[in-house]
């Protein structure tokens, strides 16, 4: 049973899963605010609209760390340590000064060889079916994805089937206890790589986050490095595949865009930009709690660690900031977008997503000049919840 003035969001259905942007639109115009009921949890608030959500990401009174939650909050909490996405203040600086000194631009460039091979391989086992059809999700976005991270933190080949149900889980397993089971799965296993990285180090990015430290002498703790080897793993792995899925889905739904792109390739950064605002990866911030009361818009959230949900989705398809926004068009100019996130807690991998789905979609349309939707975009099945956004399956053909 709902609460009075609790919109329930269990109760919307498929319709709700496939496509919240004319729900969030409704709210709105209603306001910036509303109290909801989440498939996350019990009750959230959740933030709508540009300004709303710009604001929620940098306000002093929203904080991430899990600490600050009320005790009385019904949601499963993670088991990753801490890390970049669950601190505040100084202490979000210091992990964060500390990982970015490994994960660097010149680090990130030198995967980009990978990133083409990868591909091209995924591309060429495609190309080699008879009957001309894939599942772009299974066959090239997922792998794609999980091949660059795990290369990148050192995850062994074998393990990756394993981390793909486990990630899938985390984020959009309809039981809660499912979704704990995976948590506590990953962290699991994470903690015995760390082990095996110290008594052996690599080249890789985890090796040298164990050994990293700065000017000063700190360096990450064992629970910092668990935690922050889970958020890369799971940052660097689930929202690029789904940002690759998305965005191949809405070209092939707008052929004028895709022949446009065909055409000119030197609009593909932009396209990308504008796959992140049209249809992005990330539905919802991840959770940030009140430490005193918020007011957005006239509206106030009270404090004492309430949950708040701050709809990115939404926010990139605000009339008010992007004009026509529900139209996806590649030669939009970029800016403005918050699909990364907005603030001290922008995400650190946004280069290595660009540059995994340009590599991708480049290559894909140049082999298949004739690839289209194997499926009716009704039929398609979304994955639950409201933290990432992302179809179950992507059925393509091509002649």
């Amino acid at each position: 049973m709902s609460t009075p003035g609790i919109v329930d969001l269990t109760a919307l259905g498929e319709d709700f899963v496939r496509d919240p942007y004319p729900f969030y639109a409704r709210l709105r115009e209603r306001g910036p605010v509303h109290r909801v009921r989440t498939p996350e949890a019990a009750e959230a608030w959740l933030v709508v609209g540009y300004e709303a959500a710009r604001t929620a990401l940098v306000h002093p009174g929203l904080v991430k760390s899990w600490a600050r939650a009320a005790p009385s909050l019904d949601v499963v909490r993670p088991a990753a340590g801490p890390n970049m996405l669950n601190s505040d203040g100084t202490d979000h600086g210091r992990l964060r000064k500390l990982v970015a000194r490994e994960f660097t631009p010149r680090r990130v460039a030198a995967l980009v060889p990978a990133v083409e091979d990868v591909t091209r391989t995924l591309l060429d086992t495609m190309a080699s079916r008879p009957e001309g059809r894939a599942d772009l999700v299974a066959d090239l976005a997922f792998p794609l994805s999980m091949s660059v991270i795990c290369d990148l933190l050192g995850v062994p080949f074998l393990d990756q089937a394993a981390f793909r149900a486990w990630t899938t889980d985390v984020f959009s397993h309809p039981d809660p206890a499912g979704r704990k089971a995976a948590s506590q799965a990953m962290g699991g296993y994470l903690a015995g790589l760390l082990e095996a990285k110290r008594k052996e180090s690599g080249v890789d990015l985890m090796s040298a986050l164990i050994r990293a430290t700065d000017e000063d002498g700190d360096r990450l703790s064992a629970d910092e490095l668990l935690g922050t080897a889970w958020l890369l793993l799971v940052a660097g792995h689930e929202t690029t595949a789904n940002l690759l899925s998305n965005g191949v889905l809405a070209l092939l739904r707008h052929p004028a865009q895709l022949r446009a792109l065909r055409e000119d390739m030197t609009l593909l950064p932009d396209a990308v930009e504008e796959m992140l605002r049209y249809d992005g990866p990330v539905e919802a911030a991840t959770f940030r709690f009140t430490t005193d009361p918020v007011d957005l818009g006239g509206a106030v959230i009270p404090g004492g660690g309430q949950l708040v949900m701050v709809v990115v989705a939404d926010a990139n398809r605000d009339p008010a900031r992007f004009p026509d926004s529900d139209r996806f068009d590649i030669r939009r100019p970029p800016q403005g977008h918050i699909a990364f996130g907005y603030g001290v807690h922008y995400c650190l991998g946004a280069p290595l997503a660009r540059l995994e789905v340009k590599t991708a979609v480049r290559q894909l349309l140049r082999r298949f000049p004739r690839l289209a939707l194997d499926i009716a975009p009704a039929e398609l099945s979304w994955k639950p919840g409201m933290l990432v956004r992302g179809p179950r399956r992507l059925p393509v053909r091509w002649t």
